[in-house]
């Protein structure tokens, strides 16, 4: 069977209508195929835009936001896993503050510890000058022997009168004796009689001077011991186991009585303030159980009780965070860390601290687990 041969395509036919030429004019280049152009070479990327500082701190703000409220949550959570009976509240460790102050107008002639310093009760911290005191304990000391001698010459004179009216009361009974045998006469017998009476008032004289001696020598021996005393006053000692917080005087400096020198912190006397709303307050009472967890700590429960409940309600400190609105009286509770704690850990103890206290409201109410220092189940 013959094949039909295949024709070439007729360009001109295959062009589209609208290229076609119109009559009379000359047939266009449209057959021609138009040269291709190259794409222009890619331009750079231009580098990235830096974002605008304040950018990076709102989202620095934010991720701090979002910690601040997931540990708020958790916080709340953990109230909300508090058994009834036991009550929290926040607070920061505090201790009573001791002055040690002057008792005498002088000069610091030493000062033996500085802020900081842990000090025990009972050591020396400062001394004062007493150079002016020494020299009056002199005086004193010998005003003392002075007392001493007289009251031994005292002593001495009364032993004298002794002797002078035993022998009167002698020389009375031979002359009594004399005047009944008739050798002797009364008149001489009155003699040896005035004669013993003023013996015997010459020792009463003595005697009492012997007293006026004892006297003088107790005043000196006195003032002696006074001075000793302020001498002593003039050594300034800590009166507990503190932490020196400030160092108000310098060496040299003269101080009126009473002029503070240190400022320490009672270290066996460490508490934490807590404000509680009335319904828990009210079931607070003195020597209830709690627990103390601070911040810096939060694996260490501290044992405490409560040692004090106010009797007067007071607005909620801007500190305090509240479980509601509706508490807006609180009253303040005191709790006291264990003092046995406070002196086997004396170095460690530290002031300023926040943390979160438990009170055990109802004795009858049991620890949690997750509470730190709680016994094994």
């Amino acid at each position: 069977m013959p094949t039909k041969p295949i024709e070439p395509p007729d360009l001109q036919s295959a062009a589209t209508p609208d290229d076609a030429p119109a009559a009379g004019e000359a047939p266009s280049r449209a057959l021609v195929p138009a040269p291709q152009t190259l794409p222009a070479p890619p331009e750079p990327a231009a580098p990235p835009r830096r974002k605008p500082r304040w950018q990076a701190l709102l989202a620095l703000a934010l991720i701090c936001g979002g910690l601040g409220a997931g540990g708020f949550n958790w916080w709340r959570q953990h109230l909300a896993q508090l058994p009834d009976g036991i009550v929290s509240g926040n607070g920061r460790i505090e201790a009573q503050e001791i002055d040690v102050d002057t008792k005498f107008a002088g000069r610091v002639a030493e000062l033996l510890v500085d802020e900081g310093d842990l000090v025990s009760a009972g050591q020396v911290v400062a001394r004062m000058d007493v150079r002016d005191l020494e020299a009056s304990l002199k005086k004193a000391e010998a005003q003392v022997l002075q007392a001493q001698r007289s009251l031994e010459e005292a002593n001495a004179n009364v032993v004298q009168q002794q002797s002078q009216a035993t022998l009167a009361q002698q020389q009375i009974d031979r002359t009594a004796t004399l005047v009944a045998r008739g050798y002797a006469t009364n008149e001489l017998l009155d003699q040896r009689r005035q004669s013993l009476n003023g013996a015997l008032a010459l020792l009463n004289a003595a005697t009492a001077r012997v007293g006026q001696a004892q006297n003088a020598l107790d005043a000196a021996s006195h003032d002696v011991e006074l001075y000793k005393v302020n001498i002593a006053d003039n050594t300034l000692v800590s009166p507990t186991v503190g932490r020196i917080q400030y160092r108000i005087a310098n060496v040299g400096e003269v101080l009126p009585a009473g002029g503070k020198v240190f400022t320490l912190l009672d270290i066996s006397d460490v508490y934490m303030d807590v404000y509680l709303p009335t319904a828990d307050a009210g079931r607070a009472k003195i020597g209830s159980d709690a627990k103390i967890v601070l911040d810096a700590y939060p694996k260490l429960g501290l044992p405490a009780h409560v040692s004090f409940v106010a009797t007067q309600a007071q607005f909620t400190p801007k500190a305090v965070e509240t479980k509601s609105e509706r508490d807006k009286l609180m009253f303040r509770v005191k709790l006291r860390i264990d003092p046995a704690i406070l002196r086997a850990h004396a170095a460690d103890v530290r002031t300023g601290l926040p943390g979160l206290a438990y009170v055990r409201v109802d004795p009858k109410a049991a620890w949690p687990a997750w509470m730190p220092g709680s016994p094994a189940p």
